[in-house]
């Protein structure tokens, strides 16, 4: 539901299908969606069970423009950014997205054989976020790369392995400049030669035993600990701070 309220105020919406019983709890929606110019056609709940693609369908489905903007224009001025390579799991891949419009990024780009961003589940699992920021699909990685670059944006790639400690690259000040964040798969990680081409590698510590963080945890971290280091920096130099 959240995610079709989101699309009716930003998705710029084509059109709603909704069922009598959706209509009636709903009539905001539906109206929303007159003002916003999209169509609204009444469809009976087996028509919706059918389009909505969920066990437990609400009545309500939402048609959107294809998503994606050019990597250049969707990172022009972005201080912040998320890069899906290689990521299967649409769920994952969705929160990732809505990880990253809460932590004010400023794009997030589907790099590689990343699932698409127009499934269903990667849908749902951005409750939204999808339709705040801009989605770049590109398929090749290394293009993924030099467009950040381009964009004057430090590329730090999440791995365990090789990385060095998050907490020590937040406090030397690493995480201060304007940063691509390049997240794997959770089953394979990130390709050698991408782990060559970034900046610099960086791995989430784990203080307890917890063998691993699944991706969309590992990017929550990271992309906050960004975000933060970006605020205290725009703290520190704006007129009357103390230093």
């Amino acid at each position: 539901m959240q995610g079709v309220r989101e699309a009716v105020a930003y998705g710029g919406l084509v059109e709603l299908f909704a069922t009598p019983r959706a209509a009636a709890r709903h009539p905001e929606l539906l109206d929303a969606a007159g003002v916003a110019g999209a169509r609204v056609s009444m469809v009976t709940e087996r028509a919706a069970a059918g389009l909505s693609q969920t066990s437990t369908p609400q009545g309500l489905v939402a048609v959107c423009p294809v998503l994606g903007v050019p990597a250049g224009s969707a990172l022009r001025g972005a201080r912040l950014a998320a890069v899906l390579v290689g990521v299967g799991e649409p769920g994952n891949a969705g929160t990732v997205v809505r990880v990253a419009d809460a932590a004010g990024a400023g794009a997030v780009l589907f790099a590689g054989q990343t699932v698409d961003p127009h499934n269903g589940k990667c849908v749902r699992a951005s409750a939204g976020s999808l339709f705040h920021l801009p989605i770049v699909v590109e398929p090749d990685p290394r293009h993924a790369v030099h467009a950040c670059r381009e964009a004057g944006l430090r590329v730090l790639a999440a791995d365990g392995a090789t990385g060095r400690d998050l907490d020590g690259a937040a406090d030397d000040g690493t995480l201060e400049a304007p940063t691509a964040w390049l997240f794997g798969s959770e089953a394979h990680g990130l390709p050698r030669e991408l782990l060559a081409a970034a900046d610099g590698a960086v791995a989430v510590p784990l203080h307890g035993r917890a063998e691993s963080l699944n991706l969309a945890a590992a990017a929550a971290v990271c992309l906050y600990a960004s975000a933060r280091a970006h605020r205290r920096r725009s703290a520190a130099q704006s007129p009357g701070a103390i230093t």
